[in-house]
Formats: C-alpha cells, sequence, structure tokens
C-alpha cells in the first residue's frame, strides 16, 4: 500500500489521537526522568531533551524540555544508528552516545536511545531518546571545562555503545564510566533515571501498537509529518522573501581574550529557509566550537518560532530548513575540534533573529540579554565530605516588540522551558550564600516598548571551593529595533568590592570563605522611539523601581517628580 493511499484512508480523530499520544508518551518519559533522576541540572533545571522517532528516524514525537537538545536528537539518531546499523539493534537494547561531532553537543550530555520492536512482526518500529547533562566524566577539570584545546581533554568518549544488551546491563561498561566519573553516584543514578524513562516510552508506544496496529499507526504518522510540512510551507508562504545578513562578537574562546566573528545570512524563498553562517570564524582554539547538528537544533529553534510556534513538533515541519557551514567553520566543528563550552549557540540565536529584523521586524522583538549568564561552584561540601558541582544560568531581560514591552527576569529563549537552579538548593549542596536578589533598574533598553530587567545577584562564599564563570556576552551590547535603545551588556564580577575585584566572562577562580561573586545580567533591547513611551506606562515603571526617576525625564520625558 503506497503512503498516499495509507493517509488518504485514515480518518482525522485517529490521527489526532495518536498524535496526542505520542506527545502524551514523551511527556510520561519526561515526568519519570524528573522523578528519579539524582542530578539537580536535571531535575530542578530541566536540562534535558526526550524525543521520539520512527523507524525511518523521522521526530514523531517530544516533551517539553531543553529546545538545542530536542533539535540535536534529530541528528544524533541518525548519526548513531549510521554508526551501529539498524540491523544490529534488538528489543531491551540501549546505546549510549556523547560523540560531539555526532551528538550535537559537549561530551557531558549523554545521549542514549533504545529501539522499539513490533512484538507482533519482530520489525524495528520506533526509537526512544533521552539526552541529559551529567556531572562529569573524567574530562580534564571538575564541573566545566573552559579552557580546553582539543576533544580529548573532554571527558570519556562513546560513539555509539551498547550499554544494555537484549535487556542485560554490560556491568563492564558501566564500571568504566564509575571509575571515569568524580562524582559517580549521581552519574550512575541519572543513567539509571534515563532508561528508565525509555522504558516508559517503550512501554507506552507497545500500547500504542496494540490498539492500533502497525498499519494503522504508520498512516497516522505519514499523516501528521505531511499536516507538519503544508502548515510550515503555508507560513513560509507568507514570509516576505530575501536575504538579510547580520555580524555580531562572540567574547573570547576561552583561551585567549580575541572576540570571535559570527555571521548568518538567512535567505527566504517560496521553497526554503536557509541560514548560512559562511563569513563566520575558523575553527576556535577554545571549547566554543559548535558541532553541526547544534547548529542545525538553533536553526530549528528560529525556523520554528516563525512558522508552527504552536504545534507540537514534528519532522515534516523542517523539511524547508537549509543550513549551511562547512566543516572547520565555527559552526561546524571537525575532530579534534574542543566543543565544550556551548554558549556559542545561545548568543549565536539572536544573530539569526538580528538579521531576520532587518526584514520582518514587525514580526520579531528586539535582543534579550544577548547570553544565558552562567556560573557553577565546585568544592568538597564541610558537612558531606562529597565533592559538588553545582551550576545556575541567570535570567535576563528579553527584547521588546513592537507591541509590547519585553518579559522582565526571565531565562534566555534558547532555553526553552528549563528553569534556573533553586536559592535553597544552592546553598544546601554548596558553600555559597545569597546576599541580595533584585531586579537592576534602568536595566531594559528603553524604547516605546522598553526592554526587560535584568537581574543582581551578590553571593558570598562561605566555605572553599572555585567558582566557575560562563558568559560570552559581556563585551558588546544587545541590539535593539526600531529606534530604541541599548541595554548595557551582562556584568560578572569576581572578588566584589576588594582589591583584587575583576571582571570576568569566561574563568575559573579560586574561592575563600569571605569572597564575593556579584552577577548584573543585561536587560532586553528597547522598540521605538522612548520619546514616544505612554507617559503613565513610565510613572507604572517607576513605581516598580524598573526605570529610575532620572531616566524618567532625561530618556522619556516624563517628569514623575520627586
Amino acid at each position: 500500500m503506497t503512503s498516499a493511499t495509507r493517509t488518504g484512508t485514515i480518518d482525522g480523530a485517529t490521527v489526532e489521537i495518536v498524535r496526542s499520544y505520542l506527545v502524551s508518551a514523551a511527556e510520561e518519559m519526561r515526568a519519570t526522568l524528573i522523578r528519579t533522576a539524582f542530578n539537580p541540572v536535571i531535575y530542578e533545571v530541566l536540562d534535558f531533551g526526550i524525543s521520539i522517532y520512527d523507524a525511518k528516524l523521522d521526530l514523531i514525537g517530544e516533551a517539553s524540555g531543553l529546545t538545542f537538545f530536542l533539535g540535536a536528537n534529530d541528528y544524533a539518531i541518525r548519526k548513531a544508528i549510521e554508526y551501529i546499523g539498524a540491523e544490529r539493534l534488538e528489543a531491551g537494547d540501549v546505546v549510549i552516545m556523547n560523540y560531539p561531532y555526532w551528538n550535537g553537543a559537549h561530551s557531558y550530555d549523554a545521549t542514549l536511545f533504545s529501539p522499539v520492536f513490533d512484538g507482533r512482526t519482530a520489525e524495528l518500529f520506533a526509537y526512544c531518546v533521552v539526552r541529559a547533562h551529567w556531572l562529569d566524566l573524567g574530562a580534564k577539570d571538575a564541573g566545566y571545562v573552559l579552557d580546553s584545546t582539543d576533544m580529548h581533554q573532554e571527558g570519556l568518549i562513546f560513539p555509539g555503545t551498547k550499554i544494555v544488551k537484549a535487556g542485560t546491563l554490560d556491568r563492564e561498561i558501566l564500571e568504566l564510566i564509575r571509575f571515569n566519573s568524580r562524582m559517580p553516584d549521581l552519574v550512575i543514578g541519572d543513567f539509571n533515571a534515563q532508561v528508565a524513562a525509555l522504558r516508559t516510552g517503550e512501554r507506552r508506544l507497545h500500547e500504542l501498537l496494540a490498539k492500533f496496529g502497525a498499519e494503522t499507526l504508520g498512516a497516522a504518522i505519514e499523516a501528521i509529518q505531511a499536516h507538519g510540512e503544508r502548515s510550515a510551507r503555508r507560513a513560509l508562504a507568507e514570509l516576505p522573501k530575501g536575504t538579510w545578513t547580520a555580524v555580531d562578537w562572540l567574547d573570547d574562546d576561552g583561551v585567549t581574550d580575541e572576540p570571535l566573528r559570527m555571521q548568518a545570512a538567512v535567505t527566504i524563498t517560496d521553497e526554503t529557509f536557509e541560514v548560512d553562517f559562511t563569513g563566520s570564524h575558523g575553527t576556535a582554539r577554545g571549547p566554543v566550537n559548535m558541532p553541526f547538528g547544534s547548529t542545525l537544533a538553533m536553526c530549528k529553534v528560529a525556523f520554528k518560532a516563525l512558522t508552527t510556534p504552536d504545534d507540537p513538533a514534528n519532522a515534516g515541519q523542517m523539511r524547508p530548513l537549509v543550513v549551511k557551514a562547512e566543516p572547520g567553520n565555527l559552526f561546524h566543528a571537525v575532530y579534534p575540534a574542543p566543543t565544550f563550552t556551548l554558549w556559542t549557540g545561545i548568543v549565536a540565536l539572536e544573530l539569526i533573529f538580528k538579521a531576520l529584523g532587518q526584514g520582518i521586524p514587525e514580526r520579531l522583538a528586539a535582543s534579550s540579554g544577548g547570553d544565558l549568564p552562567g556560573y557553577m561552584m565546585v568544592g568538597v561540601h564541610p558537612d558531606t565530605r562529597q565533592l559538588f558541582a553545582i551550576s545556575n544560568g541567570d535570567v535576563v531581560g528579553w527584547g521588546a516588540t513592537r507591541e509590547h514591552d519585553g518579559a522582565d527576569l526571565t531565562i534566555h529563549f534558547s532555553e526553552g522551558v528549563a528553569r534556573i537552579t533553586p536559592i535553597e538548593v544552592m546553598e544546601a549542596r554548596t558553600t555559597m550564600f545569597f546576599e541580595r536578589v533584585e531586579a537592576v533598574t534602568d536595566s531594559g533598553g528603553a524604547g516605546r516598548h522598553r526592554g526587560g530587567v535584568g537581574l543582581r545577584r551578590d553571593i558570598r562564599f562561605v566555605g572553599d571551593g572555585e567558582l566557575i564563570t560562563v558568559a560570552k556576552k559581556t563585551k558588546s551590547r544587545p541590539w535593539a529595533l526600531d529606534g530604541g535603545r541599548e541595554p548595557k551588556p551582562n556584568v560578572l564580577v569576581a572578588y566584589a568590592d576588594t582589591e583584587r575585584e575583576v571582571r570576568v566572562s569566561t574563568r575559573r577562580l579560586p574561592v575563600r570563605p569571605g569572597d564575593r561573586f556579584r552577577v548584573v545580567t543585561a536587560g532586553g533591547g528597547g522598540h521605538g522611539d522612548p520619546r514616544e513611551r505612554d507617559p503613565q506606562a513610565v510613572r507604572n515603571d517607576v513605581l516598580d523601581g524598573f526605570v529610575s526617576a532620572e531616566a524618567a525625564r532625561d530618556v522619556y520625558g516624563v517628569d514623575v517628580g520627586g
């Protein structure tokens, strides 16, 4: 039976039931992972991506998670099957892969997947995939690697290895992981949580097979993907046609202080949405090179936001997307280029929208804070005497649009539904004490609609350890639109309020009791002339502490008195 015949004979109600069931199965996998993970980066921050694929390796369902992980799963599963061979898979297998150039992420983002077979025909039907961030896998430094110069400094590598074979755990491989980790209990616990999530997905897909049968299910999946493609192409047809180019700069590569050029040209035609990174920096010496799978994921975020933002994701929606980055480009890392610090994608996602802002400014917001200012503390806890490594990526202000202000104090949009790490977790699990957390007055870019405001945190260390900071947008300002004002960039200060005070972007520094660290995150860019802002909105901003009385008078032209 041909695809056209199959999809033509299935009713819409059945298609919608199958689509909803696939999304529900992925969400149930997500719930299992969150409930059973050992690592707060997974169960608090939601640093994971969960996807389901059909036998042709096309996306058919996913759960909410880290956007870059979800898109990179598409690339990773294809590379893994290309390496292993689908014919070598058996029911009950679990495969692990973290080879960055195939996985589309750094080595600590472990991708596990399992095949799903039709019990009646023994045919391979689908794949369940769970990617999550592990805390340690034997890289040269504990916690996070900032200055590696080749892949082999970044931890133990699995190119696509069966760690569970026909339902039986390979304990030798598990022990290899255990003995290569500084925090083996947490890593092994997270491995088990990912396997539990995979098994949940397998059970739900078997139930779906039993209910509808392979033929009906296959027809429904084809219909889902065909609808996704039609929806994306219909939205693409409504976008203006042309080519727009933008340039921005990454602070540094972690080894040298030289800024790195990023360039993106976006071309929209009747048939394709193309993103070309020609003109960007070549392979960087430090670990900011992006695996191509991660670059693809970044472009998928932009394309989906413009075409099918409200629909559950499937492979059909991405068929018009074309991404170009020659091997060796900053956005197409090749062996043995270091890739650990993947902040490049966070900053560069804004670059794509900066280019699009020239062609469709009415559809876009100005730049957000431009980055996800991150920091981590690594040390030995005085109570447990165990090594800890807890991180946080902080909130920024989002950019304003033609219609409304930018969101205040919100995690960077590249992170999807990811969250910041709760203060209670960081204070309990590390030797950090949070002395001050507040919104920053005048941090949002002024405009007819203002950018959202950023955040200030003051942290005092009450024990010895190491502070790791990761930020790649501290030297240049986020951009504005249509006459709006650009906000100040992110500021990270180590040893604050002492003679040793120093501004940092990506650094690893020893800290002792009494040392302080301050992070002031950027606001979003403004949209439109600030003098055209509603005076009452300005007065409300002053009352809320988002805008000072001085800025209200000097920038907005509104005298609020006092």
